[in-house]
């Protein structure tokens, strides 16, 4: 464990609701991950020590920083299910057109790129309508391969369904 890293905290943009279990369980392994460098790179992410019911709510992002802008490098199945497509390769902005204006969307994932602060969110999702989805909560980690500079982002999301009755 990196006592540091647990110090920086998260960024919290629902202070007050406590993180949803599966989300805690990732944020305490990327905690654990490479104790003796400031962030875990890539390379120490392995995904036999993650538990399988976790990997299909997982993605990664590779980090351009002139411009800013984020490529999917991989995508678990419970995110492209809820997408309906699998992004795979394709910039954030390229695989979702209609978040390209909304600057206030890009600047959560540059602020973590910039500080290596993870940041948490629960809410309405941003980048994909589903209509079984009522809400998502994601965590947002930082990965540098030289453990300082991040180069990749981690993002585990968890999908909250409507209940079958619940559903317009």
């Amino acid at each position: 464990m990196n006592p540091a890293r647990r110090e920086l905290g998260i960024e919290d943009m629902n202070p007050g609701v406590p993180l949803d279990p599966d989300i805690a369980e990732i944020y305490e392994y990327w905690c654990a991950l490479a104790p003796d460098r400031p962030l875990p790179g890539r390379q120490h992410v392995d995904p036999a020590d993650i538990p399988a019911r976790l990997l299909p709510s997982l993605w990664l992002l590779d980090v351009q920083r002139e411009p800013f802008r984020l490529r999917y490098r991989l995508v678990g199945t419970a995110i492209v299910e809820a997408m309906r497509a699998d992004p795979t390769g394709k910039f954030l902005e390229d695989a979702h057109p209609h978040v390209k204006t909304r600057a206030e969307f890009f600047e959560r994932y540059e602020r973590v790129a910039r500080t290596g602060i993870p940041s948490r969110r629960r809410g309405i999702a941003q980048l994909w309508i589903h209509a079984d989805y009522r809400e998502i909560e994601n965590l947002i980690l930082p990965l540098a391969s030289d453990g300082t500079n991040v180069d990749i982002i981690l993002v585990s999301t968890k999908l909250f369904r409507y209940a079958p009755e619940r559903r317009a």
